[in-house]
């Protein structure tokens, strides 16, 4: 327990205490805490590759917000939406990756508990995921992607809108040469 951090403060210090005072004591409390990493180490889930992105996009959407941003409500997606519906946010320089983009890279446009928009960048792909409690729709802004819904492939250029349904494996496979640059939104179901 004390390894753990489990232990109360005056049990700490009596088992601090006898470890200083015994040599095996220190031994076993050392080799319980190798044991406990070896096994955090093997058991170890490499996370989604998506997940820091949208955390990282998170964060700086929260900065912006308590620097005095005015809360932004970008139009829902639908199939005849245009680049030019988003026009406001595509040219503000401060929603770019400031760091070179290794695959993901994600800027929130706006939020709210139903809908959140973000401008994705994405220099190779994405992973298969699936959606059990919101629906993912995207505007194809710069570049191409092969977009893979269950055993369909959509072929996507500038333009293109689609919605991903819920509970179906997808996934994204960028065929530019360059990223492509998507708005996404992942609408609440």
């Amino acid at each position: 327990m004390y390894v753990l951090g489990q232990t109360t403060p005056e049990e700490s210090a009596l088992v601090e205490k006898m470890a200083t005072e015994h040599i095996a004591i220190r031994k076993e409390i050392n080799e319980i805490s190798y044991a406990l990493e070896s096994y955090a180490q093997t058991q170890a889930v490499e996370p989604d590759p998506i997940l820091k992105p949208f955390l990282m996009a998170t964060v700086d959407y929260m900065e912006r917000m308590n620097k005095g941003e005015v809360p932004a409500f970008p139009p829902q997606l639908h199939p005849k939406s245009t680049i030019s519906d988003y026009d406001e946010w595509l040219p503000r320089s401060e929603l770019y990756p400031a760091k070179p983009l290794i695959n993901v890279n994600a800027s929130i446009l706006g939020y709210s508990p139903e809908i959140t928009t973000a401008i994705v960048w994405l220099k190779l792909g994405t992973p298969p995921e699936t959606h059990t409690h919101e629906y993912e729709k995207f505007l194809i802004v710069e570049g191409t992607c092969d977009i893979t819904i269950g055993n369909e492939v959509h072929n996507m250029k500038p333009g293109d809108v689609l919605t991903i349904p819920m509970h179906i494996s997808h996934h994204v496979n960028v065929t530019s040469p360059y990223p492509c640059k998507i708005i996404l939104q992942r609408i609440a179901a």
